[in-house]
């Protein structure tokens, strides 16, 4: 079974629910903000993809971190900021039968599922 974290109210969240949706692709879906990080799962993802992966840097919640956090930011500490606000993961993370895929990128997403 696909799932998609991420959350509800998130512009691509809803373009690549859309997208699953009209291509007739089974998921569920994880809201970060009602369900929550699992911490471990987390640090599998990290360690899969990268921790400069995961972090969006364009995030609302990244421009309200404090310089200091922002200027020293590696992985323990991006997973400590991960795990207490999970809205500054990049959005849509879709786990897939064959990997995972960062963000929503139609080409991708087709080469994923179409292909």
């Amino acid at each position: 079974m696909n799932i998609m974290y991420g959350i509800k109210n998130c512009d691509t969240i809803k373009r690549a629910r859309r997208w699953l949706e009209a291509n007739n692709i089974p998921y569920a879906f994880h809201d970060y903000r009602e369900d929550g990080i699992n911490p471990v799962q987390l640090r599998s993802w990290v360690e899969e993809l990268g921790w400069e992966t995961l972090l969006n840097k364009r995030s609302t919640t990244w421009r309200q971190l404090p310089d200091e956090t922002r200027q020293h930011m590696n992985q323990a500490l991006a997973l400590h900021v991960m795990e207490e606000q999970p809205t500054i993961i990049k959005r849509p993370l879709l786990e897939t039968a064959n990997g995972r895929l960062v963000g929503f990128n139609e080409k991708q997403y087709e080469q994923t599922f179409i292909s």
